[in-house]
């Protein structure tokens, strides 16, 4: 049986139901700011990601150069974390779905 014409009818569509996507991995972005030397920012991501200076050397840059960087991913608590200690920590740091 078909719905009455003017019923609004709504499809799950399995790939993108939000009950998947709450499995999907969320992203950290740190933004950037004109109060944090480019040392800090380094240092922050060494110490709480444990990244190698290189690494955390290259997100600073990117955080500089083009205003932001992806720096951790994961499930929503794990993000929700890392955007608190980044906050704790001065910078400025928000979370979105991948």
């Amino acid at each position: 049986m078909t719905a009455p014409i003017g019923v609004p009818t709504r499809e799950v569509d399995p790939v993108t139901d939000e009950a998947t996507q709450a499995d999907l991995p969320w992203q950290t972005i740190v933004w950037n700011d004109p109060v944090n030397l480019m040392s800090y920012v380094t240092f922050v991501f060494q110490k709480l990601f444990d990244y190698p200076r290189e690494v955390a050397h290259k997100l600073m840059l990117d955080v500089h150069e083009k205003g932001k960087a992806i720096v951790s991913s994961g499930s929503k608590d794990k993000v929700e974390g890392d955007v608190a200690k980044l906050h704790a920590a001065g910078l400025w740091a928000t979370m979105q779905r991948n």
